[in-house]
């Protein structure tokens, strides 16, 4: 039987925005430019930087991801929230509805979202092609076992599947570090 082995990225913190908020932060007519892509088909890392200020400690330089979205959403480690204090639920990407806010700052201006941050959950993207291959299905929850020294297993991994993205595992920086995991390793999927 194929082993079934997927690339893996380790997200730090970062921030999607909405057009809106780009305007604020940065000026009426900015836009984001390009510093480098990412793994998804279309993704890239903003030049672009903002502070991001909870009720407790802030951090001045978070990258913003492109493009820009309909709506803003900060994406933190678990420690990043002790640290900003505030307490971000677990969700996929896009799912902001009743999480946690946080003031941003550019350079132009500020803004108070009142919901948008979020904790991501751990989560595999599959070209379709790929998921027709392993007989994964969108929304599918997945156990993933990664080897070496602090080998794991990782279960509730959702499977996002979708003809636009490419085969890749997002895990954040708290995961990364307890299991002794950087970019470019990879995970094998076993149920």
């Amino acid at each position: 039987m194929e082993q079934k082995v997927v690339p893996v990225g380790v997200s730090a913190r970062h921030i999607h925005l909405s057009a809106e908020h780009v305007a604020i932060l940065f000026g009426e007519g900015s836009e984001l430019t390009v510093a480098k892509p990412l793994s998804q088909p279309g993704q890239y890392a903003a030049n672009e930087t903002v502070a991001v200020i909870g009720p407790k400690g802030s951090f001045p330089k978070v990258r913003i991801l492109g493009p820009v979205r309909s709506a803003s959403q900060l994406e933190v480690s678990r420690t990043d929230a002790f640290s900003l204090g505030i307490n971000p639920p677990v969700r996929e990407s896009g799912n902001i509805k009743g999480s946690a806010g946080i003031t941003l700052k550019g350079p132009a201006g500020e803004v108070t979202i009142e919901e948008g941050v979020i904790v991501a959950a751990r989560h595999i993207h599959f070209h379709t092609s790929d998921a027709d291959k392993w007989g994964i299905a969108d929304k599918q929850l997945l156990k993933v076992r990664f080897q070496g020294d602090r080998g794991v297993v990782f279960e509730q991994v959702i499977a996002r599947v979708s003809p636009d993205f490419a085969l890749d595992m997002h895990i954040d920086t708290d995961e990364a570090n307890a299991a002794g995991i950087k970019n470019g390793d990879t995970a094998e999927i076993i149920e």
